[in-house]
């Protein structure tokens, strides 16, 4: 079955390619995917693969940007489901590259190679579909919203309970990773990525002339005093040894060289793997950055926004993949990987099923950009990895039907 797999993929290799350009060069944002989900619908239904469109509703009156396909094998009856996952959207992110299939959406570029994902999926679903008749069973491809953007598209479709019907054993992802070498496949058992929060913090404090700091509660002094001072706390309030990761990536004092303004807003992110610990910090942050507003003459508005719980890896399944990765891959290209603190909403699968997130190489010295980091301007893949996605993806869901 391995060999023809990877034959079935190597023939819709040029065909990945350029369906990854497309997506590319037409990126989305966060349940705006209209247009990509069509063209992967399209390509679906020209193979006759069973879809079920506007999945991952963001309000109860929206039109949903995600799809469910089902493609089965006739070798014989089987009611086995095994699902494998992509994300359709792109992020806020002006591209700087120089190819020819560079974002032509000012300001949106996928950054973050969910346009891969995309094309891998497809490939191993077309692929799976052209030699159904040698396998048995079903594999759902998911093709997600939002991965980007809270609530996170895979809350959305867990809730709308698309994986009732049929029921998934288990369910695949995988991630471009510019640091791992193309033809690397990378795993890890258990807590993999981080539960992440999303931090908004308005301080309030009274501007003016930049001259009369006497007459003035300066906001721009409290919100550099809590970009320090929270980060001294929690790390002298976190138990050593447990990972977590408060980052602050936005601060704006609108005023000028010689004004002071009112307000200062701050945003940021909170990165965590012990949920009793993330639980306290939901508390406990709003209230330290209160006292020390105060005890400045100023105050906080502080919004916290749940996000993603941990990637949790399924120990069975992921033992099984990373076999199955061997005999694809060959052991020498099956790697172990450390604990991440990037967040995936794929951690909403692995929650309610058993789920195997692994990360494909994509990164090549010899091809520009290839080696960047993800949510980069000048990011881009080696597309050779396009072949080992799909290829795994299928045999990685197919070999779960088959045990």
């Amino acid at each position: 079955m391995i060999q023809q797999i990877k034959k079935a993929v190597a023939e819709l290799q040029p065909d990945m390619v350029k369906w990854r350009r497309h997506l590319h060069r037409h990126p989305e944002l966060s349940f705006q995917e209209h247009e990509t989900i069509a063209f992967v619908l399209e390509r679906l239904k020209e193979e006759g693969i069973e879809v079920r469109s506007g999945v991952g509703k963001l309000t109860a009156d929206s039109s949903g940007t995600g799809a469910i396909a089902l493609v089965k094998g006739t070798k014989s009856a089987s009611d086995k489901c095994m699902a494998i996952r992509a994300d359709l959207d792109a992020l806020p992110i002006t591209e700087i590259g120089k190819e020819k299939y560079c974002s032509t959406n000012p300001g949106v570029m996928h950054a973050c190679g969910h346009d891969a994902h995309t094309s891998t999926v497809l490939g191993a679903g077309i692929a799976l579909h052209r030699m159904r008749a040698q396998w048995s069973g079903t594999v759902m491809l998911v093709f997600q919203p939002g991965e980007e953007k809270e609530p996170g598209g895979a809350s959305l479709l867990v809730k709308e309970g698309v994986f009732n019907d049929p029921k998934p054993s288990g369910i695949l992802g995988q991630h471009v990773t510019p640091e791992l070498p193309i033809g690397k496949l990378g795993f890890r058992s258990g807590a993999f990525m981080a539960a992440a929060d999303e931090l908004y913090i308005t301080v309030k404090g009274k501007g003016g002339h930049a001259g009369s700091p006497h007459l003035l509660v300066d906001p721009v002094l409290i919100a550099a005093e809590l970009l320090t001072a929270l980060q001294q706390i929690v790390s002298r309030r976190n138990k050593p040894g447990r990972p977590m990761v408060l980052s602050f990536g936005k601060v704006i004092a609108n005023g000028a060289t010689n004004i002071v303004p009112d307000i200062v807003t701050m945003e940021g992110t909170l990165r965590t793997f012990d949920e009793d610990w993330r639980a306290e910090l939901h508390t406990l942050l709003p209230k330290w950055a209160k006292g020390i507003a105060q005890a400045m003459g100023g105050d906080v508005d502080f919004n916290l926004v749940k996000g993603s719980p941990v990637v949790k890896n399924d120990p069975e399944l992921t033992a099984r993949i990373r076999e199955a990765a061997v005999a694809y891959m060959g052991a020498e290209n099956v790697i172990d990987m450390d604990l991440r603190m990037g967040a995936e909403d794929f951690a909403y699968y692995t929650h309610v099923m058993p789920g195997c997130f692994f990360r494909l190489g994509t990164g090549n010295p010899d091809k520009p950009g290839t080696t960047s980091g993800l949510h980069r301007a000048e990011f881009d893949i080696d597309e050779d990895a396009l072949a080992t996605g799909a290829g795994m993806m299928a045999w990685g869901a197919v070999s779960e039907l088959v045990r």
